[in-house]
């Protein structure tokens, strides 16, 4: 049982570094840890403001929050939130309707939680090497 115990651990810790492309986002930053802890700081701020904006919207407003998520998310690597900010663009600016449209919006909190997630994490792990 602690065997297993342990496997699920290191398998959930696996699963949060997953989220975020550490080899893109390293590109990215020049690996410049610095760099990297300002960029991730910044998309956490922004998912939340892009998810005020989105959240009862007109579908215009939310495909252009959705967009520029799309941007931000491949840009430190966090390719599920990118897929699901592209799908919600693609349904608000479709005529797919308001289950669909609900239903998008419902995909990328769980993928910018999952991020947000993944960078605390991240983020604390950087703290206590310091």
């Amino acid at each position: 049982m602690t065997a297993m115990t342990a496997s699920s651990a290191s398998a959930g810790s696996d699963r949060a570094h997953a989220v975020i492309d550490d080899d893109h986002l390293s590109r990215m930053t020049l690996g410049d840890r610095r760099l990297e802890r300002e960029v991730l700081e910044i998309f956490v701020r922004q998912t939340v403001i892009m998810l005020g904006r989105i959240a009862g919207a007109e579908p215009a407003l939310a495909a252009a929050a959705a967009h520029t998520l799309t941007g931000s998310a491949r840009g430190i690597g966090a390719w599920r939130v990118a897929r699901a900010a592209e799908h919600l663009e693609r349904v608000a600016n479709g005529k797919s309707g308001a289950a669909a449209l609900d239903e998008a919006v419902e995909e990328l909190k769980s993928a910018t939680v999952e991020a947000s997630a993944a960078i605390a994490a991240r983020l604390g792990d950087v703290l206590r090497g310091h």
